[in-house]
């Protein structure tokens, strides 16, 4: 696939918004407390190891600059527009890029803007714990990452999908972090891609037990319900990571500047799990309808069956109630009221005429 094409930074401010403008490299403008709230790391990382002591991250991108040596990674959460304005002012970010950070429920995506690569993906959290235990949901969040030529800023939205792990396992794998801002992308991708597969898991618990609640003999019918949930919590997870594909197939066949070629064939290794999780949720989702279907068929069916019993029962019934009818007429001229033996004869007629029935219609399987 060829690079996406970048798209030209407009020079002028949006007017009535606080859009970041192009501060030169190397320019600083004083942090505020409201600022550091919404940073939840920040670090200097050379030949894949993090530098000692915990600066300021205006100070720390400065000491970059400088030097020439490293890259600074900045991870964020859920930052307000005042508390991003300065970090995309010194970073010289897009001011789409900067929108689409501040008001977040983006699609899975990448853009090339001139210096900056901008990648946005769907976290995702299976939730079995809410108040009575009966609906399990898929809740999403967001994770943006901007990667430059020594900068990575990771902005997290939501209150799963934290990628304090992620820095952990990295800062593990010096070789792998020496490969430079990208490498931290594909890590935060490749985390993210393996939470899919936790959800996955999560799923086809649920969706094994809707399925058997179907065709479990002993099962009289599932929970339209439930099945109903199930796929539409599928949907839902299913909207989240098939976006993905073509942003890996960018990254894994597309020549971006700050990209290292090393680290292209770690992206075809997450792109061909991500593959394998769509087609396990294609899978899902083929099933679900599927036990829709076989759910209302079985209502129908076992609605027939009541439908026979009861009419089989009413036959039985009908026949001592015409019997019992036309003798409660009580006419004189009805030789039978007169004889002693009319009573047992006309019980015994009701009970063989009603055994007769009884015997047929258990016999063709109505009763």
């Amino acid at each position: 696939m060829w690079p996406m094409p970048s798209v030209p930074r407009p020079r002028a401010l949006v007017p009535g918004r606080l859009v970041p403008g192009r501060r030169q490299r190397g320019e600083t403008a004083p942090a505020n407390e409201d600022e550091r709230s919404a940073i939840v790391d920040c670090a200097i990382y050379r030949d894949g190891h993090r530098a000692p002591g915990q600066l300021d991250w205006r100070t720390a991108i400065d000491e970059v600059d400088r030097t020439g040596d490293g890259f600074l990674w900045i991870g964020l959460h859920e930052p307000n527009e005042e508390q991003f304005a300065g970090v995309a002012e010194r970073f010289g970010l897009h001011p789409l890029a900067f929108e689409d950070v501040i008001h977040a429920h983006q699609r899975p995506k990448i853009e090339s803007y001139e210096d900056t690569l901008f990648v946005v993906v769907k976290t995702v959290h299976y939730d079995d714990t809410l108040p009575g235990g009966t609906a399990e949901v898929v809740e999403t969040g967001e994770v943006m990452v901007f990667v430059g030529r020594n900068f990575v800023l990771t902005v997290r939205h939501g209150e799963h999908g934290g990628l304090h792990a992620v820095r952990q396992r990295l800062e593990h794998d010096p070789d792998l972090l020496g490969l430079g801002p990208s490498s931290v992308l594909y890590a935060v991708l490749d985390s993210i891609v393996d939470s899919y597969v936790v959800v996955c898991r999560a799923l086809q618990e649920d969706v094994d037990e809707a399925e058997t609640a179907v065709f479990t003999e002993s099962s009289r019918m599932a929970d339209s319900n439930v099945i109903y949930v199930l796929k539409r919590e599928v949907l839902e997870l299913r909207r989240s990571i098939a976006p993905l594909a073509p942003v890996l197939g960018h990254l894994t066949h597309g020549r971006f500047s700050h990209v290292e070629p090393r680290v292209r064939d770690y992206f075809r290794d997450v792109d061909d799990h991500l593959s394998e999780i769509v087609d396990r949720v294609n899978g899902f989702d083929e099933l679900l309808t599927t036990l829709v279907s076989a759910n209302l068929a079985r209502v129908s069916v076992v609605q027939n069956e009541d439908m026979r019993k009861i009419s089989a029962w009413v036959a039985i019934a009908a026949v001592p109630t015409m019997l019992a009818g036309i003798y409660g007429m009580n006419f004189d001229n009805m030789p039978e009221l007169h004889w002693s033996f009319g009573y047992p004869l006309l019980i015994a007629v009701m009970a063989v005429f009603c055994f007769t029935l009884y015997r047929a219609f258990k016999r063709n399987g109505w009763l």
